[in-house]
């Protein structure tokens, strides 16, 4: 008997132990369901901040930043703390003022422009440019 009520005493103290830690009052967690829409934009918001990491990592933008006395890895941690909206404008900024494009537009353009206005200036008379607008008058 006296073997029982050792082993009895045991038990009783490993169940209230076990039951006070059932009964414990923890939050409860809840699950739901991850939408589409949240994974896209979080893998968007993903490839945003690499393009901006990337634009960072570009020699030229370096040596700019290190002209005006920035450093470019306080640059790349200040771009990591940034929010998504402020990472997004930065983003669409890039995109809007790329650097040296269109270079090959202004070139035909101002040769153009420089074609006509000397075309206007020689049918005028002031200039003698092209021979084929005012061909000279024969004897």
């Amino acid at each position: 008997m006296h073997r029982f009520r050792r082993s009895a005493k045991f038990v009783s103290i490993f169940l209230i132990i076990f039951l006070s830690v059932i009964y414990m009052p923890v939050h409860s967690v809840f699950a739901a369901m991850v939408g589409t829409e949240a994974v896209l934009l979080d893998e968007e918001m993903q490839s945003t901040r690499e393009k901006v990491r990337a634009f960072l990592d570009r020699e030229d933008v370096r040596t700019h930043l290190t002209a005006q006395g920035i450093d470019p890895l306080e640059a790349k941690a200040r771009v990591d703390s940034l929010s998504d909206a402020e990472i997004q404008h930065i983003a669409d900024r890039i995109e809007q003022l790329p650097a040296g494009s269109g270079v090959l537009e202004v070139i035909v353009i101002v040769a153009v422009v420089f074609f006509l206005v000397l075309l206007i200036l020689d049918m005028i008379g002031v200039t003698d440019v092209f021979t084929f607008i005012n061909p000279p008058p024969k004897r």
